[in-house]
């Protein structure tokens, strides 16, 4: 059966709702299937992501319980100078992440895990595992997730709503994982299943934060969530499950994306013809990682000197930048020297373009963004926490992402140590 039999539940289902930002709460806490998890569960408004607020950085946070200075996972991809976006690699696999995560220990306890189209888990130890992962460079997508993933389960998801899907593109994509997630808690009764759903997300990002392709988003998201607990209930199983359901980052309308590489061009410290480059902008949409080459103090000098001189500049939108210190209070992988904040309206690119500033709005474009610092007003994500003997209507004060692994932990009774977050106790009923 597995478990050790200390646990407050048998079963947790993480349900990651990509960008569920605390601006969006009024709006979901009263759909049909939210109010019925609140009415057994805790929850907040209030749950600080880690820097930058990337998905892939957040999400390894979520599952080690360790910020991504120790984790390992700073950005979705790996550093890849020229190289067009929807070309580079991300951080696809397990092995990208440098400790343990929550899904390791479940399995060591002889637990069963699934995961459906949850970051950084190509080749890793999950029983159940379709891994979110993307053909690159003509590659074949059905063929590298089978690779990557669990072989006979993955094409047996595939024989079965394959047709559901359009590519990655949504609502479909969606649709298909909790297709994917209901038929594995009705088959497989998981003990730990990681599920990411990122409908909200794209919307945000395709029609900016408040609109009605988000409304739209928000209500489709309530409809799984109803289909995941009718799920367990079909499984025999609800009683003794706990459902997460938790954001990874908040979004902020972008009218300018500015293109800093283009000012360390101007100054020769990037060619792109050749390809050669002395300090080189790695964009993380709402920040920006500066990097320079090894043991180049000359160019390290004039890339700051650049930097402060834009920062003097409104249009190119830089808030604030950060040296290694400040970087140090932020759990900021030490690799990085010098990182960058947007303001509020811009975003950063890498890419080197002809205009170095984007107006966005001029263009008829509405878009928003991540990647900026948890601690921007209105950024904070919501996380619920649901089940039989969760404290009902239980506010949470202000909690750190990396609380999400240790309360897992606690909750299904395995041992779990060395994290930087802690345990959120004060949800569990008689305590």
């Amino acid at each position: 059966m597995g478990g050790s039999g200390t646990g407050i539940a048998r079963h947790v289902f993480v349900i990651s709702y990509d960008g569920f930002s605390e601006d969006n709460w009024e709006m979901a806490k009263g759909l049909p299937n939210m109010s019925r998890l609140l009415a057994k569960g805790a929850f907040c408004t209030s749950l600080r992501s880690v820097y930058p607020s990337l998905t892939y950085v957040v999400h390894s946070t979520m599952v080690t319980g360790v910020y991504p200075n120790r984790h390992g996972v700073t950005h979705n991809n790996p550093f890849q100078p020229f190289v067009a976006e929807k070309n580079q690699r991300w951080h696809w696999f397990r092995d990208s992440i440098k400790v343990p995560t929550i899904y390791d220990a479940a399995k060591k306890a002889s637990m069963r895990t699934a995961g459906i189209l949850w970051p950084v888990t190509g080749k890793a130890s999950i029983r159940y595992n379709i891994p979110e992962i993307a053909a690159i460079n003509g590659e074949n997508q059905a063929l590298k997730v089978l690779k990557n993933g669990s072989p006979l389960f993955t094409a047996g998801m595939e024989l079965k709503y394959g047709r559901v899907r359009r590519g990655i593109e949504e609502p479909y994509l969606d649709d298909f994982s909790t297709l994917c997630t209901t038929d594995t808690i009705r088959r497989k009764r998981p003990h730990l299943m990681l599920v990411h759903l990122i409908d909200l997300d794209d919307a945000k990002h395709r029609y900016g934060t408040d609109s009605p392709e988000v409304h739209a988003a928000i209500k489709r998201m309530d409809k799984r969530l109803g289909d995941i607990m009718e799920a367990a209930e079909q499984a025999g199983i609800e009683k003794d499950t706990v459902f997460i359901v938790v954001g990874d980052h908040g979004h902020l309308d972008v009218r300018y994306k500015v293109h800093l590489n283009n000012l360390l061009k101007e100054h020769g410290l990037i060619d792109s013809e050749s390809k050669y480059w002395r300090a080189y902008f790695q964009s993380a949409g709402g920040s920006a990682y500066l990097h320079i080459k090894e043991d180049d103090k000359e160019a390290e000098k004039l890339a700051v000197e650049i930097l402060q001189n834009a920062m003097k500049e409104d249009k190119y939108g830089i808030e604030s930048s950060y040296s290694r210190d400040e970087l140090d209070g932020l759990h900021v992988d030490k690799a990085a020297r010098y990182m960058v904040e947007a303001r509020k309206g811009y975003s950063f690119e890498d890419s080197i373009t002809d205009a170095t500033i984007d107006d966005l709005e001029g263009k008829g474009i509405r878009y928003a963004t991540h990647g900026y610092s948890p601690d921007k007003d209105n950024y904070r994500c919501n996380l619920i926490i649901s089940g039989e003997k969760i404290r009902s209507g239980y506010q949470l004060g202000n909690i750190e992402m990396v609380d999400l692994a240790p309360t897992i932990s606690k909750i299904l009774g395995i041992p779990f140590t060395d994290c930087d977050g802690r345990s959120l106790d004060e949800i569990f009923e008689n305590r």
